[in-house]
């Protein structure tokens, strides 16, 4: 996994890189801080250090613009240590905040379990089945090199299908599973949205993804 570390100060940013190197990461950095959302962004990175005091622009800043495009882990590294600057920095989006001077196993273990909790929980939001691939939190399909945005319905209907895959699940089902969602869906709701969600599927390359079973039911 990589790090990008953002730290203005060079024997500190060595330092952190030496350290996470002996843990197995790859760290990137750089010293254009006028650009250096750009460049984390551009880094695709898994996880960003991010300081407070920096030219430019404080961490604060880099720390919402970052959020605004992305959501990235991002640990606050400072030397400020106040109860604000770690209400602050959690309240725009930091996952972390460690002062300075730290602690290097303390430092280590909270990257581990951030990006362990991170990673674990976006694995577990991706289903893959038959080259199709769905995302649960970004409600998207994609097959080969195209992608579709899925309503909350569509999106139920395939996580079901995929989930049970292989296994004919009944019209009656599949409604109960979506009315449990909080939304009643009757049963020319749910013909519209298997209408749908086939022009979708159909449109990024997978048009038999969904099969038909008559009088039963539907699988994939």
């Amino acid at each position: 996994m990589k790090i990008f570390i953002v730290e203005d100060e060079a024997e500190i940013c060595k330092e952190l890189s030496v350290l996470l190197q002996k843990y197995g990461y790859a760290c990137e950095s750089s010293n254009d801080f006028a650009h250096i959302t750009e460049h984390i962004l551009k880094a695709e990175a898994d996880l960003v250090l991010l300081d407070i005091n920096l030219p430019y622009q404080d961490g604060y800043t880099i720390c919402r613009e970052i959020r605004m495009k992305s959501d990235i882990p991002i640990v606050v590294l400072t030397s400020r240590n106040t109860d604000f600057d770690e209400l602050m920095s959690l309240n725009i989006g930091a996952d972390d905040f460690i002062s300075k001077p730290y602690n290097a196993q303390v430092l280590t273990a909270r990257i581990q379990k951030i990006l362990k909790r991170t990673y674990e929980a976006r694995a577990n939001s991706v289903l893959i089945h038959k080259g199709l691939t769905v995302n649960l939190l970004k409600a998207t399909a994609s097959y080969g090199d195209k992608e579709t945005d899925l309503t909350k319905n569509e999106l139920g209907i395939l996580r079901l299908l995929i989930v049970s895959k292989g296994n004919v699940i009944p019209r009656d089902a599949i409604i109960d599973e979506l009315w449990q969602s909080g939304e009643f869906i009757d049963e020319n709701t749910l013909n519209v949205n298997i209408v749908r969600l086939r022009k979708k599927l159909s449109e990024i390359g997978a048009p038999d993804y969904l099969e038909t079973k008559r009088g039963l039911g539907y699988r994939v």
